[in-house]
Formats: structure tokens, C-alpha cells, sequence
């Protein structure tokens, strides 16, 4: 019984603009039907293993707990930094959890598969027979990592160089050097003199491996060797989880405590430190999809050599992406591109450029652009919205929200609004009045009028949203009552 813990953190600027702050790739459908993160739950299940625990942030959340209630997906807790601080930390607050689950009584609880929310992995079978071979391992308290069978000179990727000393008979090695990213020369010689290949399959035990950041250790093991190599991170976590308070499913870590915090990844903290670290070879189709370019290696292409997603017409278009997602998108005469339209941005970059499209998404929050944090749809605990259309003293929006679900009690100082049902049955609050609103039905809610809007069917509620007043920021809400715990 191993018990995963899946990262689900970060913004994945370099995937914009269909990555936003706000709803970053681990929560889309890049490879498949499902989002990378039901994706990564789903190939546990040839794994004996319990509910997985989750790692995010607190805006994303909600997110986080819709995408596991719409794959179906059991949940072992949703625990929430209060901000970033890599991996080490984010690990130890995980450790801490299972070794308290396991000192109640949770079998299974202190074996942890530790795992990306935003990774590809073609093979899944390969990827559950490398987690087989390696629990024994951890069980014995050994550290270990997965290294991902090199297909080429990689340069996005961090290395991982293995000892020679067969100590575990080809199934593990003990690590004799981590590499940060190399340039294109190192990489090529790493593949070169250390078993890989620069062209054709590579060996199935190389020298040199890509680093997954993928692991499996023993909760009690990772903390001990944590304490020993950073007792600071130790005992801010500590203090953290000390004064952790739960929320449903959401464990929240004291802030003050994990804010004081220092930053590091498990590689420098622990593995690069610990005597008993070692890789475990697999070859599995994997890939961190940490640029445009990488996506489009890993998925299917036509003929041409393109990978073709939505409204598209390409004409004299060879070994391009392009992703239509809003509008129909024609192409002449491109080679080694991308293309991505959504709704409120469209990108066009040269496919070995595509690295800097994180310089884009820099530009766009030094000036504070909303197309840096939020999709035109931006996503809520009880549904979404859609700004369809805004002018000066007016927006319309289209609303979803979820059957069972409803927004926050609240009143706004600028602006009124008028709904009209589309479809579904909208129960509403307005002043001392509860009314019921259905399909081709509106309502008026005056400024200043305390209101809230709930969907008490079995159908998603859906409707029209227009807006009229001298400011109609979001900001100007004010809660009275929130299900969701939102200021």
C-alpha cells in the first residue's frame, strides 16, 4: 500500500497562452481527454495504493477538488502551502501528515510515491513495474528516485548519473552525481560515453538518466535525513504542521511558520546529501511537457508532421501545433511552428523559441494584464464565467453554476444586474424575497440590493449575466455569507 502525493503546484508560464496563473496546465486536457492531473491519478490504478494526497496552493484549490470529483477520483487530503518553496518543504509537510496518519492507525501511510501533477507518461505499464521494483527498496529505507530513460541530448531536463556497483542487480543504483540542466555539447557527451543514444533506442541501463523528479520514500526515512541535512526546513515545517487546522478536506499548515520557511528542492536538500540514494531506471514515454515544443513531441501527428487541435485549415504546413481554440485558424506556408489561439490571446513562435514565451507572460504581469492570471472563462468553486462582451458602463457574462451549488450572499456599491435563464432553474435571493427563475425567465438585481443566486436542480444552471454601473471590477463584493470560506 503505497500512499501518492501529488504536486499540483506552479503556474506553467512557458504553456501559455492556455496556461494562466490561475488555471496552469496541470488542470487541462494537453495529452489526452482528461487534465494531466486525472491523468496522473489514473494511471495509479494498477497500484496498491490509497487515496492520494494532494499539494497546491490556496487559489487553487477549488480547482484541485473539481477535477478529483469529475474524474471520480478519491481524495487523501488536499494540503495547501501558504506559498511556494519547492520541493524539500513541500515533501516534509507531506511526510509529517503520513507519519501522523500512521501513528493513528492509517496502514500504508508512511511509503510515499511522490509524484508530478503535470507529467506524460505514455507507458503507463512501464511506469507501474518501475514503482513494483522500487518499493522494496524504499521499504528498506533506501531514497529513491526514478530516472527516465534518455531518447535523446536533452537540454530541459536535469541528469542523474548512476555508479557502476551492481548492489541491486540491475533493478537500482546507487547516484553518483545529480547534473543541473546541460547544454546541448554536455548532453550529447553524456549520451555518447554513458550508454545512451544519440539516434535510434537508447540502452535500457545508460550512465546517465533524465531527472523525473519522481520518487519513492518512507515518510520517517525523508524526515530523518531532512532533519540531519536541513534542520531548518525541519522545524519550519514542523512548527507549520504543528499548527495545521483542517477544513474538509483542505489541511491548511500554520502561515507565519511555513512563510518563514527556506526555499530548496529535494535534490539539493536531501538526495545530493543522503548515502542512500539511488535511481531506478525507467522507460516509460515520459515527458514534463515544459514547453510548446515538447507537447508537440509527445502527441500524435499527421503525415506532415503536424498536431492539429480544433478549427483548423493548413495548407503548405509542415511540422507545426496549432490549437484553435476559440475560432477557426488557417495556416499557409509555416514550418516549425506554433500556433494557439484562445478566446482573449493568440501566440505565434518559432518551435525552437518557444522557451522564451515565458518572457511574454513577465511582460504581461509587469503590467498587470489579466491575460497573465485568468482565462476569459475563469473557473469558481461553484462554476465559472465567461466575459462575453464589455464597454464602458456594461459587461455581460455567461454563467455557469454547478447542480447543488451556490454563490456567496452579497451586495455591490457600483453596479446592478440583470439574469436571464438560459437553462436549469436558478433559486434567488433578493432583499427579503426568494424566488424561483427558469428557462427564458430574468430577474433584476438593483445596486445596493443584497443577493445570491443558487442552482437547487440536478442540471447545470446556466444564464446571462448583464452588468450596468460606474465600476464593475471584481472586487466590488461584499460577503455576507460564503459555503466556500472566501474574504
Amino acid at each position: 500500500m503505497l500512499q501518492p502525493v501529488i504536486m499540483a503546484g506552479g503556474s506553467g508560464s512557458r504553456l501559455w497562452p492556455l496556461s494562466r496563473q490561475l488555471h496552469p496546465k496541470q488542470f487541462l486536457p494537453l495529452a489526452g481527454e482528461q487534465s494531466m492531473l486525472q491523468e496522473t491519478c489514473a494511471r495509479l490504478a494498477g497500484i496498491e495504493h490509497a487515496a492520494p494526497l494532494l499539494i497546491c496552493g490556496e487559489d487553487h484549490r477549488f480547482t484541485v477538488a473539481e477535477q478529483l470529483r469529475l474524474g471520480g477520483f478519491a481524495s487523501g487530503g488536499i494540503l495547501l502551502e501558504p506559498a511556494g518553496r519547492n520541493t524539500a518543504p513541500a515533501v516534509a509537510l507531506a511526510a509529517m501528515h503520513a507519519v501522523s496518519a500512521a501513528a493513528q492507525g492509517v496502514d500504508g501511510q508512511d511509503l510515499l510515491l511522490i509524484l508530478a501533477a503535470d507529467h506524460v507518461i505514455n507507458d503507463v505499464k512501464a511506469f507501474q513495474k518501475a514503482v513494483g521494483a522500487a518499493a522494496p527498496l524504499a521499504s528498506d529505507g533506501k531514497l529513491v528516485t526514478f530516472g527516465i530513460v534518455p531518447a535523446g541530448p536533452e537540454t530541459g531536463y536535469g541528469y542523474i548519473r548512476r555508479s557502476y556497483d551492481d548492489e541491486f542487480g540491475g533493478v537500482a543504483y546507487a547516484i553518483a552525481e545529480f547534473v543541473e540542466k546541460p547544454n546541448q555539447e554536455l548532453a550529447e557527451e553524456y549520451l555518447r560515453t554513458g550508454g545512451g543514444s544519440l539516434s535510434g533506442a537508447p540502452s535500457a541501463h545508460p550512465e546517465w538518466y533524465w531527472n523525473s523528479g519522481m520518487f519513492l520514500i518512507k515518510a520517517s526515512r525523508y524526515l530523518d535525513e531532512l532533519k540531519s541535512f536541513r534542520p531548518d526546513i525541519y522545524a519550519a515545517c514542523e512548527q507549520a504542521m504543528g499548527g495545521a487546522t483542517v477544513d474538509a478536506d483542505f489541511i491548511r499548515p500554520q502561515k507565519d511558520a511555513f512563510l518563514a520557511c527556506p526555499d530548496d528542492s529535494i535534490d539539493y536538500a536531501v538526495m545530493e546529501k543522503t548515502r542512500d540514494a539511488v535511481v531506478v531506471p525507467m522507460d516509460c514515454g515520459w515527458s514534463d511537457v515544459g514547453s510548446w515544443s515538447a507537447l508537440w513531441e509527445v502527441s500524435e501527428q499527421c503525415e506532415d508532421g503536424n498536431r492539429l487541435e480544433g478549427d483548423v485549415i493548413a495548407h503548405d504546413t509542415t511540422n507545426t501545433y496549432v490549437h484553435a481554440g476559440s475560432k477557426l485558424v488557417a495556416t499557409v506556408g509555416l514550418d516549425d511552428m506554433v500556433v494557439v489561439d484562445t478566446p482573449d490571446a493568440i501566440l505565434v513562435a518559432k518551435k525552437e523559441r518557444v522557451q522564451d514565451v515565458k518572457k511574454i507572460v513577465e511582460q504581461l504581469k509587469h503590467d498587470e494584464r489579466p491575460e497573465a492570471v485568468n482565462h476569459r472563462q475563469v473557473y469558481r468553486p461553484w462554476g465559472s464565467y465567461d466575459s462575453i462582451d464589455m464597454g464602458e458602463r456594461f459587461q455581460v457574462k455567461r454563467i455557469v453554476v454547478n447542480p447543488g451549488a451556490q454563490l456567496s450572499l452579497q451586495m455591490h456599491h457600483h453596479r446592478a444586474e440583470h439574469w436571464i435563464v438560459v437553462s436549469g432553474t436558478a433559486m434567488v435571493t433578493c432583499g427579503e424575497k426568494e424566488y424561483m427563475v427558469t428557462e427564458n425567465q430574468s430577474t433584476y438585481i438593483p445596486l445596493g440590493e443584497v443577493h445570491r443566486l443558487k442552482n437547487p436542480g440536478k442540471v447545470p444552471l446556466e444564464m446571462i449575466e448583464v452588468q450596468s454601473g460606474s465600476y464593475l471590477g471584481e472586487d466590488d463584493i461584499v460577503r455576507f455569507e460564503d459555503m466556500y470560506s472566501r474574504d
